[in-house]
């Protein structure tokens, strides 16, 4: 039987399989208090976390130097715990389909290191039944132990938000589950040791699956309703966030605002719930068509960018547009099913050139996954015909309408996504001024 006591003395490890956003920020948060294994099948990542170095920005060099934590690229090391937490990506593939190749891949891993009487937790977002159903199958081949005899699993949600430094892993409410009462109760015990917010039991591990997958698909629709309206109110010639602004003063009112929908969790999760019920013989409509809204928004950000050089009397094969921002969101490195690769994609189909300026983002990254070539500067004697302000990182905060008019080529036309500019003043100071 698992001991919280053992754990907290030392005498036994946690081990994360996985140091991406989400495993790193865990197991730098978990070696305050227990010794802790970090492991990811990439040398490289392991190398630079020993020299302190984090490329997601997510972990000081102080907490990766921390005492209880280790960092090995070599499996054995994951022999050495008594818990190990699976933090591998799940995506979709290219016909929106789970992919489930990095939890198989963990999971057969982890069993032919697991240890008797052992548990395996799992935070990766996947649909209710992964788990017990994909995993444990898995774990039982490659251990040649037992399901709740000689090995117990769990699953505890995911909820990283990159670049939050305000909504970090302890000020949020955890969930567990275990696959029976006392694995539950012994979760609750260890996340609670570092949880500031409390926890949550979930009466089940399918249900605390379900609960994570859901989380990100409210929102994806209450933004798919929020483009929809601004691809309305654009045909009646009305400004969408000044809708937002009156429609906001009602007191129930929700404020979400249009944009492009990227990320590892908004446009990816609502997929694996969509997956299986379909697979139970129900076509979620409502999820679907928030998605294909959501999945839409690049190319018609093209599309106006495009009417907007034309309305300006410039021929657009061979025009330059400058695009600002490429990450999923502000402020991170992340550029995970980046929906500004879908801007680049609709105007060079269009015969535009594009050149992507992002001071976050490594250029080698990009363009090994997007084929995208990022500048390194803003060329000020290379002016551009239109820019598009698609992602508002601090570090653009300064750059003001001289900017925009010293970058030029004639009139500013600045298609503004996030809205980060007053419209009123875009238009005083000269700017061919669009925001979503």
């Amino acid at each position: 039987m698992l001991s919280i006591e053992d754990f907290i003395s030392g005498k036994e490890r946690i081990c994360i399989v996985g140091l991406g956003y989400v495993g790193l920020p865990l197991a730098a948060l978990l070696a305050r208090r227990f010794n802790v294994t970090g492991f990811d099948v990439d040398p490289l990542r392991i190398e630079e976390l020993r020299a302190g170095f984090d490329r997601t920005g997510e972990v000081s060099g102080a907490e990766l130097k921390a005492e209880g934590l280790r960092f090995t690229s070599d499996p054995e090391g994951i022999s050495d715990a008594r818990v190990i937490i699976v933090t591998v990506p799940t995506p979709v593939n290219d016909h929106k389909m789970p992919d489930l190749r990095f939890v198989r891949e963990a999971s057969n891993m982890v069993g032919r290191a697991l240890r008797k009487g052992s548990l395996v937790v799992y935070e990766s977002t996947v649909y209710p039944g992964v788990t017990e159903d994909i995993c444990v199958p898995s774990l039982e081949e490659a251990s040649g132990l037992k399901w709740k005899t000689g090995f117990h699993v769990g699953y505890s949600p995911e909820r990283v938000n990159p670049g939050d430094r305000k909504h970090t892993i302890d000020k949020i409410v955890k969930v567990v589950a275990g696959d029976e009462p006392a694995m539950t109760e012994f979760l609750a015990s260890l996340y609670g040791e570092i949880i500031e917010a409390g926890i949550h039991r979930a009466p089940n591990i399918k249900t605390a699956e379900a609960a994570k997958v859901i989380e990100n698909i409210q929102r994806d629709l209450n933004i798919a309703l929020a483009n929809e309206l601004a691809l309305i109110f654009n045909r009646m010639g009305l400004d969408t966030r000044e809708v937002l602004e009156a429609a906001c003063t009602k007191w129930n009112f929700l404020r979400f605002e249009p944009g492009l929908v990227g990320g590892h969790c908004i446009g990816v999760d609502p997929y694996y719930l969509t997956f299986k019920a379909e697979e139970l013989g129900y076509h979620p409509d409502v999820i679907l068509a928030g998605r294909r809204t959501n999945d839409s928004m690049g190319k018609y950000v093209a599309e106006q960018t495009v009417k907007l050089l034309i309305n300006a009397g410039k021929a657009v094969k061979g025009c330059k547009v400058l695009i600002m921002g490429f990450t999923f969101k502000e402020n991170v490195p992340d550029v995970r099913n980046s929906k500004v690769a879908d801007v680049v994609a609709e105007l060079r189909e269009y015969g535009a050139e594009t050149y992507v300026y992002d001071p976050h983002v490594a250029g080698a990254e990009v363009l090994e996954e997007y084929g995208i070539e990022l500048v390194q500067q803003v060329e000020l004697h290379n002016p551009y015909d239109g820019i598009i302000f698609a992602v508002k990182h601090d570090a653009f905060k300064g750059l003001g309408f001289d900017f925009f008019r010293k970058v030029s080529n004639g009139r500013p036309i600045l298609v503004d996504v996030k809205g980060a500019f007053e419209k009123d003043r875009a238009i005083r100071e000269g700017m061919t001024y669009w925001r979503l």
